[in-house]
C-alpha cells in the first residue's frame, strides 16, 4: 500500500455547532446561534476563505418589502406565480415576512444599501417581480453582503477552519455524529464531533459545461447528505440565467434589465414578445413581469427557442450561439453610479457598453432542488433534515421558497432569513445534546479517511476528461429543454463516468495544498448529483417551471421528486403531492 493511503491520524476537534460552508447563509447561521447561545463553541468549516465564497458574485440585490405600494401579499403571490405550484406556502409566508427586518439588520451591522436622493432605501426591479422591491449595494451586493457578515462574525469570536475541505458527514442511529475533514493547509484529517451541524455548501452549478458559478460550487454538501441517505428534493429543477457573457459564463446581471436594458436577436429583433412577454415595452422603460422583466426560465427557454430557429448569433467552435444585451441606451451615469461592476466585466472583454452591444447565452446559475428540510414547528422555518441534529440552509437545501423556478433576488433573502433560522434551531438543539466522543464515529472516520487517501498516487482515468464529458452529457441531455433521448443518453453517459471513476488518477501522492485530489473528491461529488438531476428529470415526465421536456405539458397535479440513494446504482426516486398547488391558484 502507498504510505500516503495507510491509516491516518485524526485530529479531533470539538465544538457545539459545527457549520460547513463560509457563505452568506453560513456566516448568518453561525451568528445567530452565536448570539442565541453566547455559551456555545460554534465553528464554520469552509473549502476557501469566506470572501471567495460564491455569496460574493451576487450582484443584483435581495428582496424585500420596503416600498408604500408594494406589500407582503404581492411579493408572496410573485413567489409562488413563478414557483409553478412547487412552492411550500408557509415558507415563503415566513421568508417574505421576515425579510425587511433581516435586510435592515444587515444596514446596521454595515451594509451600505444603495440611497434615493432623499436618503431612503433604494429598490430595483427583478424580473418576475411586480413591484420594485430588491434591496442593492451598487451591483456588488454580494460582496457587501458577504464582508458585512464576515465582519460581524469576527467580532462574536466565531471559530472557523478555512481550507478544510469536508469529505463526509458521519451519522449513527439516526442523529448526526459528525464531520469528516482534511486540511489543506497543513494535510491534517480531521474529525469534528460536533452536537449540531449546518449544511450551508451551495448548489452544484459546476457539474454543467456552462455555468455563471464560482469554481467551488460542486455540490459537496448535497452528495454528503445523499450519501448519508437522506432524500433530495426536486433536483431537476436547473435555473438557468438568460444574460452570461459568452464564452466565459460571466454573470451580466438581472439588474441590468431591471434598468431598462433590452434583449436582440441576430437581427436587432426584441424577440420576448414573440414568446407571451409581450407587449414590447419601450426601450429603457422596462415594465415588471413583462419583457425582459419575465421570469429568468421563460427567457432562457425564449433563447432556445430562437436558436432552434436560427434567430441567434452563431458561435465560434466549441461556444454557444448568443443574442445581444443591448446598455447603449442607459448612459454612462446609470452604468457607473448602479452598474460599475458590470462595466468593468464588459470592459475586460474589450467592449464598451456606451457603444457596443453584448454578447449573451444562457448559462446555469442556480440549483432550485437540494437537500430536503421542513420546518419541524409548522412555522415555515424549513432548515431541519430526517437526521436529528442536521440541519441545511441556502442553496444546498430545497425549502420550498423557491419550487419549479427561483424569482431573482429572492436567493440572498432566503440566505438571511432561513440562514437565521438554522442556526437558531442548531443552537438550540446543541444545547440540549452536547458534542460528546463516539468510539463507533471514530472508528467511521478513520475508516472513510483511509478510503479517500487510497486515491493517492493511484488511478489511469484522467479527472479532467471525466469532468468535461460529465458537464457536455449534462447540458446536452438536462439543458434547457429536455428530450426523452437526450435524458436517456445523459443516463447511460454518467453511468459510465461513475464506473471510469472508480479507476480515477489522482499523480500528486502529498497531503497539502492537493488540488489534483480535492477536485477528483469534488468530481465524486458532481457525479453523484449529476446522476440525480438527469434521473429525478426522467422521473418528472411533465414540463414545470425551469423543467421543460419536449412533447410534455403541465401536469393537472404539481409533485415534487425525492430522490433517494439506493442499494443498487444509482437513485430511487419517487413522486410525492405537493402543498403547494392551492396557494398557486389562491394566489393568481
Amino acid at each position: 500500500m502507498n504510505q500516503q493511503s495507510s491509516a491516518p491520524e485524526v485530529r479531533i476537534h470539538r465544538t457545539d455547532v459545527a457549520v460547513v460552508g463560509g457563505g452568506g447563509a453560513g456566516l448568518r447561521a453561525a451568528i445567530a446561534a452565536s448570539q442565541a447561545h453566547p455559551e456555545l463553541d460554534v465553528t464554520v468549516i469552509s473549502k476557501v476563505y469566506p470572501l471567495r465564497s460564491h455569496t460574493v458574485a451576487a450582484e443584483g440585490g435581495a428582496a424585500g418589502v420596503i416600498d408604500p405600494g408594494d406589500s407582503h401579499a404581492a411579493h408572496i403571490a410573485d413567489t409562488l406565480s413563478s414557483g409553478e405550484g412547487l412552492c411550500d406556502p408557509d415558507v415563503v409566508a415566513h421568508v417574505v415576512s421576515q425579510a425587511p427586518r433581516e435586510l435592515a439588520r444587515l444596514e446596521r451591522w454595515g451594509c451600505p444599501w444603495s440611497r434615493t436622493p432623499d436618503g431612503e432605501v433604494a429598490t430595483r426591479r427583478f424580473g418576475g417581480m411586480s413591484q420594485p422591491r430588491t434591496w442593492f449595494a451598487a451591483d456588488r451586493t454580494g460582496l457587501h453582503l458577504l464582508r458585512t457578515l464576515l465582519q460581524t462574525s469576527v467580532k462574536l469570536g466565531i471559530q472557523r477552519l478555512d481550507d478544510h475541505l469536508v469529505l463526509d458527514l458521519l451519522a449513527h442511529d439516526g442523529r448526526v455524529g459528525g464531520l469528516l475533514a482534511h486540511s489543506q493547509r497543513d494535510g491534517e484529517t480531521v474529525l469534528i464531533e460536533a452536537g449540531a451541524v449546518i449544511l450551508a455548501t451551495g448548489g452544484a452549478g459546476r457539474a454543467f459545461q456552462r455555468s455563471t458559478n464560482s469554481a467551488q460550487v460542486t455540490g459537496d454538501g448535497i452528495a454528503m447528505a445523499y450519501r448519508a441517505g437522506l432524500p433530495l428534493r426536486d433536483m431537476e429543477m436547473v435555473q438557468y440565467h438568460p444574460t452570461a457573457i459568452l464564452g466565459s459564463g460571466t454573470l451580466i446581471t438581472e439588474a441590468c434589465r431591471g434598468e431598462g436594458a433590452v434583449l436582440r436577436n441576430a437581427s436587432g429583433h426584441r424577440y420576448l414578445a414573440d414568446y407571451g412577454l409581450g407587449p414590447v415595452t419601450p426601450v429603457g422603460r422596462p415594465e415588471p413581469r413583462r419583457m425582459e422583466l419575465g421570469p429568468r426560465d421563460r427567457l432562457s427557454q425564449a433563447f432556445w427557442h430562437e436558436s432552434q430557429a436560427g434567430r441567434t448569433v452563431p458561435g465560434e467552435p466549441g461556444e454557444a450561439d448568443s443574442v445581444h444585451l443591448d446598455l447603449r441606451h442607459l448612459g454612462e451615469d446609470v452604468l457607473r453610479e448602479r452598474l460599475p461592476q458590470t462595466l468593468q466585466q464588459v470592459h475586460r472583454r474589450g467592449l464598451n457598453p456606451l457603444v457596443d452591444l453584448i454578447p449573451v447565452s444562457p448559462a446555469v446559475h442556480y440549483t432550485m432542488g437540494g437537500i430536503a428540510t421542513h420546518a419541524p414547528n409548522g412555522d415555515g422555518q424549513a432548515v431541519a433534515t430526517g437526521l436529528a441534529g442536521l440541519y441545511a440552509a441556502g442553496e444546498c437545501a430545497s425549502s420550498g421558497l423557491h419550487g419549479a423556478n427561483r424569482l431573482g433576488s429572492n436567493s440572498l433573502t432566503e440566505i438571511l432569513v432561513l440562514g437565521r433560522a438554522a442556526g437558531l434551531q442548531a443552537g438550540a438543539h446543541a444545547v440540549a445534546t452536547s458534542a460528546s466522543a463516539r468510539p463507533d464515529v471514530r472508528a467511521e472516520a478513520r475508516e472513510r479517511a483511509a478510503a479517500h487517501y487510497a486515491r493517492l498516487g493511484r488511478g489511469s482515468e484522467a479527472p479532467g476528461a471525466i469532468r468535461r464529458e460529465l458537464g457536455a452529457a449534462l447540458e446536452r441531455g438536462a439543458g434547457i429543454v429536455r428530450t426523452d433521448a437526450g435524458l436517456a443518453t445523459a443516463a447511460a453517459t454518467v453511468a459510465e463516468l461513475r464506473r471510469r471513476y472508480a479507476d480515477v488518477q489522482v499523480t500528486d501522492t502529498s497531503r497539502v495544498h492537493n488540488t489534483d485530489w480535492a477536485e477528483v473528491i469534488e468530481l465524486g461529488a458532481m457525479l453523484d448529483v449529476g446522476e440525480v438531476i438527469v434521473q429525478a428529470a426522467q422521473a418528472r415526465r411533465e414540463s414545470r417551471g425551469a423543467h421543460q421536456r419536449d412533447g410534455y405539458g403541465l401536469a393537472p397535479e404539481a409533485s415534487h421528486t425525492l430522490a433517494l440513494s439506493g442499494a443498487g446504482p444509482g437513485p430511487v426516486v419517487q413522486l410525492t403531492a405537493s402543498a403547494g398547488a392551492l396557494a398557486l391558484q389562491a394566489a393568481r
